[in-house]
């Protein structure tokens, strides 16, 4: 599956920005399950200076310096990506999940450390004593921990309302949790919190989903979104996503474009502004499949 993604986002202040500098996480992740075919990144007004560099995660970020006044910011970031794999395995083959929040299967390997970091709470991934017992159901004693974690992810879906209009990036994982209403960045959350609260490591996938308009109607330009996920770790297959905002286990749709503990760790763009006053942004999604095998 190849894809052209192309994420525009437009700033538009209402007095003259002096200075700014800014963190990207808009050039995708180098994961196994895909290839980066080509990436392009342009920056109106052009930054006096520009670095490319990997986080503490493992993702590519950009830092940007914008010395000059400006009164619109223009990013517009353009990818061809292909997904070369996605899970395939048998759920019910992974191992107990109490051995994983006990430790036990994480004992002597190498990359524990990397994989213990995601067990651990987030500001948006918190563990909680009540989202807990909520993801519990999904783990009895003995359960392979993917068919709890499949089985976590329906429920969320079942029980949760999809509502741009309930949250917004600042909103707690309590919020979510006790209204049962929000987005696909609230749903990642609070999987994760969930997980955590069991002990078992969980972290965040920021990315692109490939989305179909309705029947007979074309596909809109612009019209698509960045998308949220989460990915759990299990010591038979190594890191398996899980998009309860749609109920799935990613089969080729999903395009992985950054992960971390939570959104606070891989937001698309985040700076500080001298001047600027207030702001409008305006965000324009494309994510075209352009061949499919």
């Amino acid at each position: 599956m190849k894809y052209a993604i192309s994420h525009e986002t437009t700033y538009s202040y209402s007095s003259s920005v002096h200075q700014s500098y800014h963190l990207l996480h808009l050039m995708p992740a180098k994961v196994p399950s895909q290839r980066i075919l080509q990436h392009r990144l342009t920056i109106s007004p052009a930054p006096n200076a520009r670095q490319d560099r990997v986080d503490f995660f493992g993702n590519p970020i950009t830092l940007l310096s914008l010395a000059q006044e400006h009164n619109t910011l223009v990013v517009l970031a353009e990818s061809e990506i292909e997904v070369v794999h996605y899970f395939q395995g048998d759920l019910a083959a992974s191992l107990d999940w109490q051995l994983i929040a006990s430790g036990a299967a994480l004992a002597g390997r190498e990359d524990a450390k990397d994989v213990w970091q995601f067990s651990a709470s987030s500001r948006h991934g918190p563990r909680i004593q009540e989202i807990g017992a909520y993801a519990a159901s999904s783990f009895p004693p003995g359960r392979p921990v993917l068919q709890g974690c499949d089985d976590l992810m329906r429920r969320i879906f079942d029980d949760f309302t999809f509502d741009p209009s309930s949250t917004d990036v600042s909103t707690p994982v309590e919020h979510v949790f006790s209204e049962r209403r929000g987005v696909c960045q609230d749903f990642a959350h609070l999987m994760i919190s969930g997980l955590r609260s069991l002990g078992l490591p969980a972290r965040y996938v920021s990315g692109y989903i490939l989305t179909h308009p309705p029947e007979g109607q074309p596909k809109l330009q612009g019209a698509d979104a960045s998308h949220a996920w989460v990915s759990v770790w299990s010591p038979d297959f190594g890191w398996v996503d899980f998009d309860p905002t749609n109920n799935v286990i990613p089969r080729g749709e999903h395009v992985t474009f950054a992960y971390g503990r939570d959104y606070d760790d891989i937001s698309p763009i985040s700076g500080v502004l001298l001047g600027g006053g207030g702001h409008d942004v305006e965000v324009a999604v494309d994510v075209l499949l352009t061949d499919a095998v």
